[in-house]
């Protein structure tokens, strides 16, 4: 199995123009010596966990992305403050679930193999696994991250919901990432629920002048309409109708039918590249999204990330040593 996995982080990174030999200090065998059982640990507290719930799946898959975009992917957004000023603080990580998932393996590992395994390695192995249980792709996750020490709520430049093309690409730009990179993980979006308080402005007072946003299908609007009354913040909305439960491609034909549910949903449709791909994987019943997916998520695991000396292994992810 690990020269299996091997094999297919080499086709990925060669893909994506990385060597094996220089993958920024990453291994897949980096706990081989130290805690060989470390991905197994991590995977059995997983499946208990997101088989039981399998909403899960979405909300660590968030809380990844949430921790990679901000200081890279080092478990900062793990980190508890007794101020309240850190990356969890912050109002788009309010709604972030799923800790006591990675608090539970982290456990695991700690009575198994203590001070060896970061909370970065095992939230990144937990995102992965989670997608697994409810049938999504697969993808090797390369190891050896280190734990950053500082999560400062003031940080938090989040992708928004609110964006257009132009922002959301130079967010992912900055951060490494691609174009493709920003369509194919907005596909995750095919297992999301977010709530009414995000949208309530865009189906009722888009300008000011009691309209809907143009951009969205009208029959869409009708139907969030009766889910969603003007004053009323909390009731949750799917963001891939009809198969929230069932990761797949299924997103992004919604997207071209102009039933994306955020503006940075809709707003894939106004780059010729991201269009492109939404038209082919519509065309295709979405042929190449699970490898594209996997591609992507592999990359999004080396941003800014820490290795060597920096950081540190944490001994509980939601503090310090």
């Amino acid at each position: 199995m690990a020269i299996k996995n091997l094999l297919v982080l080499t086709v990925l990174l060669s893909v994506l123009g990385v060597s094996v030999a220089s993958s920024k200090g990453l291994n897949l065998n980096y706990y081989k010596h130290r805690c060989p059982d470390a991905e197994a640990i991590v995977r059995r507290v997983t499946v208990q966990y997101v088989s039981r719930q399998p909403s899960l799946a979405a909300a660590l898959l968030r809380v990844y992305f949430h921790d990679c975009f901000v200081r890279g992917c080092d478990g900062s957004v793990l980190l508890k403050s007794q101020n309240k000023d850190a990356e969890r603080d912050a109002i788009p990580n309010l709604s972030l679930r799923g800790y006591e998932v990675v608090d539970a393996a982290k456990s695991a590992l700690e009575k198994k193999c203590p001070g060896v395994v970061s909370c970065a390695d095992v939230l990144a192995l937990v995102a992965r696994d989670a997608v697994l249980v409810i049938n999504g792709p697969w993808w090797p996750v390369p190891l050896g991250r280190r734990d950053g020490r500082i999560s400062k709520k003031s940080e938090v430049n989040l992708p928004s919901p609110f964006a257009g093309i132009a922002a959301l690409k130079k967010n992912f730009f900055d951060k490494g990432l691609n174009t493709k990179d920003l369509v194919v993980l907005s596909g995750a979006h095919t297992i999301g629920i977010s709530n009414c308080g995000l949208i309530n402005n865009r189906i009722y007072n888009f300008t000011g002048k009691g309209d809907f946003d143009p951009s969205m299908n009208p029959s869409y609007v009708r139907a969030l309409k009766k889910r969603c009354k003007p004053t009323d913040f909390r009731t949750s909305v799917e963001m891939d109708p009809g198969s929230v439960k069932k990761f797949d491609s299924h997103y992004f034909n919604i997207v071209a039918q102009k039933k994306g549910l955020f503006t940075s949903d809709s707003t894939l449709l106004d780059d010729p590249e991201t269009k492109r791909y939404i038209d082919t994987q519509v065309a295709t019943a979405g042929s190449s999204f699970n490898k594209d997916f996997s591609e992507s998520m592999v990359k999004l695991g080396f941003v800014e990330i820490l290795t060597g000396n920096k950081g540190e292994i944490r001994r509980k992810c939601a503090f310090v040593n």
